[in-house]
C-alpha cells in the first residue's frame, strides 16, 4: 500500500508534472521551487531551471529563501541579472513560468495587486513584480492558487490571461501567438482552458473533494470536462523526494518546527547523557 500524503505534497507533485524535459522554466519561491527540483530529479533531467533574479540552469540543493539565493543551489551554468532574465522572456526563450494567484476570472486574467478600493483597500497584495511580464511572454503559464478567489470581474487587472476569451489575446498583437495560462492548480482541483473559447474548465478533482464543493467557489456556470478524473495519488518516490527536499512543505510549517525542536532536544539529551 502506498504511503499516506498531504495536500501540500499532492499540489507540489501535480505542479512538478507540468514541467517537461528540455523546457526553460522560470520558478518562484515556495511550491514552484520544490516542484522544479522534483521535476529535474524525477521527470525532466534536461529542463533548465531559472529564477527571476538571474540564476540560470541551477539544481536546488534546499528550498530557496529568495529569488537570488545562490547558497541554496548545487551549481549553476551562469548567473546573470534581472534585466537579462526579463529580456530572455521577451525574446521567447522561456517555455513555462509559475505564478501565484490572488483573484482570477474565467479567462485566466489575474489580480495580485489589491482587494477592494485601490486607495482604501481591504488588502494589499504583493503586486505584479515580474508576473505581468512572464505571463505575457512565456509560451505557457502554470497558475497556483491556495487562498485566492474566483471572480466575475477583477478588482484590479494585474496580469493578462486570455483577456475577453476566444482569440482576443492573439488578436491584440501584444503577446506571442498561442501563449497564455495552461493550468490553474487549486486546493480542490486542476483547471485548464478550452482551446477555442479559452474559458476555464475543471479537468481534475482532488481525492475526497466533491464537484459541489468546487462549484460553490465559482461565481459563474463552471464547465466540467466530460472525462473529469481524480488527481492521481503520488508515488512513494515522489513523496520521499518532497520529504527529503522540503520537509516543512510536506508536514506543514508548525509540525516541521515541532519535529525540529524535538530532534534538537533529543540530541541535547543524548549529549548530556540523559536517558
Amino acid at each position: 500500500m502506498s504511503k499516506p500524503y498531504t495536500l501540500n505534497e499532492l499540489l507540489t507533485i501535480t505542479a512538478a508534472q507540468e514541467i517537461h524535459d528540455y523546457e526553460n522554466v522560470i520558478l518562484g519561491i515556495g511550491v514552484p521551487t520544490t516542484a522544479g527540483a522534483m521535476a529535474k530529479a524525477l521527470y525532466a533531467p534536461h529542463a533548465i531551471l531559472m529564477m527571476e533574479a538571474g540564476l540560470i540552469d541551477f539544481v536546488p540543493l534546499i528550498p530557496l529563501n529568495h529569488i537570488a539565493d545562490a547558497h541554496a543551489c548545487r551549481g549553476m551554468s551562469y548567473m546573470t541579472d534581472l534585466f537579462s532574465t526579463f529580456t530572455m522572456t521577451y525574446r521567447g526563450f522561456v517555455d513555462v513560468c509559475f505564478l501565484g494567484v490572488g483573484q482570477v476570472d474565467k479567462f485566466g486574467n489575474l489580480n495580485t495587486t489589491v482587494i477592494g478600493d485601490y486607495y482604501k483597500p481591504t488588502m494589499r497584495l504583493p503586486g505584479s513584480g515580474g508576473a505581468s511580464d512572464f505571463i505575457a511572454y512565456s509560451k505557457r503559464t502554470v497558475l497556483t492558487m491556495r487562498g485566492g478567489d474566483f471572480v466575475n470581474k477583477l478588482e484590479y487587472f494585474t496580469s493578462p490571461g486570455y483577456l475577453e476569451g476566444g482569440d482576443s489575446r492573439d488578436k491584440s498583437g501584444l503577446f506571442p501567438i498561442g501563449s497564455g495560462p495552461s493550468m490553474l492548480l487549486t486546493t480542490k482541483g486542476v483547471f485548464r482552458f478550452d482551446p477555442v473559447t479559452k474559458e476555464m474548465y475543471l479537468a481534475q478533482i482532488h481525492p475526497k473533494v466533491t464537484l459541489e464543493e468546487v462549484k460553490k467557489d465559482i461565481p459563474w456556470d463552471l464547465k466540467v470536462a466530460p472525462d473529469l478524473s481524480v488527481t492521481p495519488r503520488p508515488t512513494d518516490e515522489e513523496i520521499d523526494f518532497i520529504r527529503q527536499f522540503n520537509p516543512a512543505m510536506a508536514a506543514g510549517r508548525q509540525l516541521a518546527q515541532d519535529l525540529t525542536v524535538a530532534r534538537a532536544m533529543k540530541k541535547a539529551e543524548a549529549k548530556n547523557g540523559i536517558a
